[in-house]
């Protein structure tokens, strides 16, 4: 049996895309499956899943369906499940956009497994409505014999932040083939881990470490992780509006932690590709 799929990005953070609304092509969306897809030599390739069904569909979400009528069924590259992926939901926005699905002149409300998401036009980027962020205790990470100091923030999936001198590959940090060390019993269903240089005033570079796909172009919960960290290190008080410019290999994203504690990611999305396959 064949099946239609499309391949979107955000900052090149990519995709494969199943249309699935009533959720009766993909059942539970088996792992292997999501493995297959990913694969980037022998599948269509990608970090991660973005399963496209109404809320209602979706026996575990369909408590969310009065509050948002498509829910984005979000799997890692490794076949696990994530609660959200910030680069993932404006790729899926982007594709109800394409498809006539939602209105493009109003807020465009889409179920995770953390809540309902709002997202907006805003020229021809999106803006995402993120959530409140929990700013939590102090960490480490390590990458081989060295290990940094990190801030735990929980952006509805937990990252360790670490600030450090040099994001080149073939420096302290490396090329991310492992996930970085991580204390088990701060993070127990493992960690989003980001690396962190400044390059101006609320301007920052990063690279990251995704749980269950690895070292990826671009994580828009990551930004927003470190846009946060940032924040917090360069004493923000509440109330307090401030703006970051995040650079990540893949592009740059805009992040804003608003006065009432929200924050906001700005940034871009395009399907490139569409097709049917057997995987």
């Amino acid at each position: 049996m064949t099946y239609p799929f499309l391949k979107g990005h955000g900052t090149q953070n990519d995709f494969v895309l199943l249309p699935d609304h009533d959720g009766s092509v993909h059942g539970a969306l088996d792992p292997t499956r999501v493995r297959a897809l990913c694969d980037r030599r022998a599948g269509i390739g990608g970090d991660g899943v973005l399963r496209v069904i109404r809320t209602a569909s979706l026996p575990e979400l369909a408590h969310l369906a009065e509050h948002a009528e498509w829910c984005m069924d979000y799997r890692n590259a490794d076949g696990s499940v994530s609660e959200m992926c910030g680069n993932g939901i404006r790729v899926f926005a982007r594709h109800l956009l394409e498809e006539g699905l939602v209105d493009p002149a109003a807020p465009i409300p889409v179920a995770t497994r953390d809540g309902v998401k709002t997202i907006e036009v805003a020229g021809s980027q999106l803006r995402v409505a993120m959530g409140r962020p929990q700013v939590l205790g102090e960490t480490a990470v390590s990458v081989g014999h060295l290990t940094w100091a990190a801030r735990h923030v929980d952006v509805g999936n937990p990252h360790a932040v670490a600030f450090v001198d040099s994001l080149d590959p073939s420096g302290p940090v490396g090329r991310l083939l492992e996930p970085p060390v991580h204390d088990p019993a701060v993070y127990p269903l493992g960690v989003n881990v980001e690396f962190v240089l400044r390059r101006g005033d609320r301007h920052v570079a990063m690279r990251v470490h995704e749980r269950g796909s690895g070292e990826t172009r671009s994580c828009g919960t990551g930004a927003c992780a470190v846009a946060v960290a940032a924040a917090v290190a360069d004493g923000r008080v509440a109330g307090e509006e401030v703006t970051y410019r995040v650079d990540l290999p893949g592009g740059t994203l805009t992040i804003t932690w608003a006065a009432d504690d929200e924050v906001f990611m700005t940034g871009p999305a395009e399907i490139v590709a569409r097709g049917e396959t057997a995987l």
